[in-house]
Formats: C-alpha cells, structure tokens, sequence
C-alpha cells in the first residue's frame, strides 16, 4: 500500500515522531520530579541506570500536561495515534502496551458483550479465549484445516465460515489469526464480506502481519481487507520495543470513543512512555522506508530458505502449499522449517540450536521450528544459521523415529471457557485425566495456542500431545499446578 504521508487537516506528516520529540524536550528542560517512578529518572536505581542507560531512565516517566496521558490522549499521543492511523490506512489507531493479548481482548470485548457469540477459529491464541473468559462471549469455533505433511494448523477455508455463520445468524462477529505463526494466511478479503453480508463485524488477529501494511508482495493487510479491526504487534516485525502493539480501526461498525473506554477497563494507568515512543518512532521508520525495509526482509527469508532447503531433509516451506482454501496466501518473510525428515522434533532442533549454537529462534513444535526474520536481520546471521542446520543434521540425525507430526488437536467442547473455568474443580494427576473436563489451559509456549482450553473434554490425543511435548522439552504451561503433575478438572 501507499503511505499518506502528510494529512492537510492536522498538518501531521509521517516524518514526524510526536512522542519522540515530546520526551526530547522534556529531557533538555532538565524538569525536577517529585512524582513518579521513584527511581527520578535514574538516580535512585545506580545498578539498574547502568545496566539500561541514563539516556532510557531520565525518560521513563509519568504522564503529564507537556506528555499527555495515554487514558484520555490531547496532544502528542493523539498526534501519534493520528499517524499510526494514517499509516496503516485505519480511521483511528490505539497505542498498546499490553502487547497484542490487550489489543485482541479490546478487539472482541469492543463488539461482543456477556452472552453474545463470536465466530472463532480454534487455534487462536490464548489471550482470544481468555477475552471469552473475562465477558461471558460464547464462542462459535471453526476448526482450522491441518497440512498432512507438515502437521501445522492452518487458517480458516471461506466455506467453513459461511456454514458457521448460517447456523449462528446471531453472532456478532467473525475472528481471522491472519496471518498464523507458521505465515499462513485465510481468504481474508472473503471471510471479511461474508461476515459484513451477515451484518456481523470482522476482527483480525495480525500479531505477526504488520509487515503487510509495508511490504511489496506480501498478503493482504486486514484493514485493505475491510475488516473493522485489528490487532497489531509492532513489536513482533515492526521495531518497536516488546509489549509494544497497536488496535487500528475503521469507524463503520464502531465508535472510536467507545473503543477507548474498553480498552481503558484493563489498560494500566500508568502507561511506559519508553512502549509508546518506541511504538510511535518504529511507525516512523515503517511509514518513511518500510518498502525497502521489507524488500530486504524478504530478500533475506527468500535466501535463507532456499538454502535450508539445499541442505536436504529439511523442508523450509513457502507459496508451493497454497491451496486457494485454507491456505490462501502465505507469509514468505516466514521461515517455517520442517524438520521431520531428519528424524528431529521442531523443538529438539530449537533446544540444539540454541545450546549448542548460540542461535535463538522464535519456536520449536513436534514438527516445525521457526525463525523470524525481520527489520534487523543480517545476512551474516543467516548464514550462520544455516550452517547450523547443516552441522545439526549431520550430528543429530536419526533415521525411524516415530514421530507425532502434528500440533493441532481437534477439540471436544463440553461447556463454554467461562463456565468451566468459574466451576467447582478438582485437582487429578495429568496422566489420569482423561475423560475429564478441563477447567484450565495446557499450552506450548510458544505459540501459546492451547492445546487444551477450559470447558474442553481431556482426550487421550490431547493427553498424548501434551506428554509428547513434555518428554521432547517443549515450554508446557498453563495449569495452576506449575510441575504439571496434576490439573484441574470441572467437578
């Protein structure tokens, strides 16, 4: 898409950082302060001021007049949501920072109320399904497909959605993960009209897409899509500090003032000017050389898979499994790696690569690890990956082992997340629970997409998944009972 750089009605252009320049002066006028953080920018925390920098302590500071207040924005916020708007073609833009998962529970809780049901693919994120919790929204879940070969959840195929929403004329929205963590992405143009002929909104889970608002090539961004809102992780592909998001919108379905006020019943009053600059000036960045940034991207995914590829037994899958349903584009700045055919979990090659290697990945599952690349990757740094891989196979490789090739267990829903999660439990050792309704999430993490969710029925495949991650080192967490010896169950 194009940037609007300028707009003629505020004088605001997209070369400008409000919040930058705001702490800028604020910093140079040498300002006294007897309010909060105690630390006084810095003073008080030598230890801490050393280890980040005085430079980032002295603007770690309060709202007030000069700095506006992020609950009630009238100046250099409002300036900086104006942009954000403007940069990623939305009607009105939100700084969040309380990362995507506050921005995604805004999103719902902005349409839906206590009772009323939403559109819903199953594989969301937890922080959609906690948005469930929270407001007594009954969800109406749409099961992803799963790829055969690569064993990923994938997004939701148009005709699932036009079925979910004949039998449930009075939802009063439809849910899109767009793109998945694995880059895939649904037919999002469509399932945005289908649910707009049915008079319900369209809400987009874009954590890991604001590339698409910049990028040439790349799939289709929700609000070019039409969709009413979005939830954005700059911090994710965008430059922004972590916990740093955006909720952009456009006005039809919506009120913006309405918005703000949900999203003020979770959002801290106290809100980190170090998030919202760093939110403000990636926005910058993005909005002035995000197209070449991205080329970049891209250049740089589009080497690296080819050469993970050219290693052998590795599949570092791109467009070829497009299938015009579930998969109707695909995320090449993705490097998903299946790792299947080397005889490794995704997790044990994470485990591997950052042990061994000195290399972090963004996750590892039963089949697939992933590497983000992003705006501050180096070429440097794909090579060293990749010869990683390679020493990797040559080291690590095993030839039969039975592997459990996929991580999206099809749920069996027993009651809503709300109920079973207020219900009287009980706690039962986790290898005896199935056929018990769970009262809690299990999850990896990442990618935090629940395995189990509360009001859903312990399979024995869920339970098989769940030991599987366990006994290969994935991150399982989500029960109050931290060893994951036992969980709770609904009494």
């Amino acid at each position: 898409m194009t940037v609007e750089t300028v707009d003629p009605k505020c004088g605001l252009s997209q070369d400008m950082a409000p919040l930058h320049d705001a702490l800028a002066r604020y910093r140079a006028n040498r300002i006294v302060p007897f309010d909060v953080p105690g630390h006084k920018q810095g003073r008080g925390t030598p230890e801490l001021t050393e280890f980040l920098g005085r430079q980032c302590l002295s603007v770690d500071v309060n709202s007030m007049k000069p700095l506006d207040n992020l609950g009630h924005p009238t100046s250099v916020i409002r300036d900086a949501e104006t942009l954000a708007a403007m940069a990623f073609g939305a009607d009105a833009a939100f700084l969040m920072i309380g990362g995507t998962t506050s921005a995604v529970q805004a999103m719902i809780m902005s349409f839906c109320r206590a009772g009323d049901s939403i559109i819903i693919p199953r594989n969301v994120h937890k922080s959609a399904i906690n948005a469930l919790i929270l407001s007594g929204i009954k969800p109406v879940y749409v099961d992803p497909g799963v790829h055969p070969g690569l064993g990923i959840s994938l997004g939701m195929a148009p005709e699932d959605v036009e079925s979910a929403i004949r039998a449930n004329p009075d939802a009063k929205a439809v849910f899109v993960n767009n793109p998945t963590y694995y880059g895939v992405c649904s037919a999002l143009k469509r399932i945005v009209e289908l649910a707009h002929s049915a008079g319900m909104s369209a809400l987009v889970d874009e954590a890991h897409g604001t590339h698409f608002y910049f990028g040439e090539g790349l799939p289709q961004s929700a609000m070019s899509a039409g969709a009413d809102m979005a939830a954005i992780s700059m911090h994710k592909t965008g430059g922004s500090l972590t916990q740093s998001s955006l909720l952009v919108m456009k006005k039809d379905r919506a009120d913006p003032g309405y918005v703000r006020t949900i999203i003020n019943l979770t959002q801290t009053t106290s809100a980190s000017y170090l998030l919202m600059s760093s939110i403000d000036m990636a926005r910058k960045a993005l909005a002035t050389g995000g197209r070449e940034t991205f080329r970049k991207v891209v250049d740089l995914a589009e080497y690296a898979r080819s050469e993970v590829n050219a290693i052998g037994g590795y599949y570092a899958f791109s467009r070829e499994i497009v299938n015009g349903r579930d998969i109707a584009d695909f995320d090449v700045t993705k490097l998903s790696v299946n790792t299947l055919k080397i005889g490794l979990a995704g997790v044990e090659a994470y485990d591997i690569l950052r042990d061994d290697y000195g290399i972090q990945i963004e996750f590892g599952d039963m089949g697939n690890l992933l590497a983000i690349i992003s705006v501050g990757d180096t070429h440097y740094n794909i090579e060293r990956l990749v010869s990683s891989l390679s020493e990797i196979k040559r080291l690590h490789r095993r030839e039969g082992l039975d592997l459990m090739d996929h991580e999206y267990i099809p749920p069996v829903v027993r009651l809503l997340p709300r109920e079973a999660f207020y219900a009287p439990r009980r706690s039962v050792p986790l290898a005896e629970s199935v056929g018990e309704i769970s009262s809690e999430f299990v999850m990896c993490y990442p990618p935090g997409i629940p395995i189990l969710a509360p009001g859903e029925l312990v399979t024995r495949e869920a339970l098989d998944y769940i030991l599987y991650a366990m006994d290969r080192g994935s991150l399982v967490m989500g029960p109050q009972d931290m060893t994951l010896s036992n969980i709770n169950v609904v009494k």
